[in-house]
């Protein structure tokens, strides 16, 4: 009769990690799903964008379409020359070529979101606004009206003490 003795109390059981990777695993494919990869690559032209006192941070920037104008960095001078030239997303373009590209983002971009996209023009605060004005004329023509231009905060007398 004294095979059979009460167990002491060993107090709480340890928790299981068997289910530990499971979980690591769904929060990586979660987080995999989740992220928006940043779709512009390597700047081919060089922006130092001018000053304004008065900016607005953009909310949703995965609605914005952005056109860069300026020279091509020396790496490219030799081959594209010194003059401001457009880059669309990693290619040199001309500005014929900047209403299909605005058309061709805003095709890719669900029906909800179309009225909500914006151009944003970095330009360099040395280009000239010949080629702004030419942007500008052919994002009418594809009627994409919502435009933006790109600064860096600070008071505009900072663009005309150099």
């Amino acid at each position: 009769m004294g095979k059979f003795s009460k167990k002491k109390d060993s107090g709480t059981p340890a928790i299981s990690t068997a289910s530990l990777p499971d979980i690591v695993f769904m929060l990586l494919f979660f987080f995999m799903v989740a992220t928006v990869m940043r779709e512009n690559g390597e700047k081919k032209v060089m922006v130092r964008m001018p000053s304004a006192d008065q900016v607005k941070k953009i909310e949703k920037k995965g609605l914005v379409s952005f056109i860069y104008v300026g020279k091509p960095i020396p790496k490219y001078q030799a081959k594209f020359g010194t003059e401001p030239r457009i880059q669309l997303n990693d290619a040199f373009a001309n500005v014929n070529e900047v209403g299909p590209f605005v058309l061709k983002e805003k095709a890719a971009k669900r029906e909800e979101e179309k009225p909500l996209m914006i151009t944003s023009i970095k330009a360099d605060e040395d280009v000239g606004m010949g080629i702004i004005t030419d942007i500008k004329e052919e994002l009418r023509k594809v009627n994409a009206l919502k435009v933006n231009y790109s600064t860096k905060k600070g008071s505009v007398e900072q663009n005309f003490k150099k």
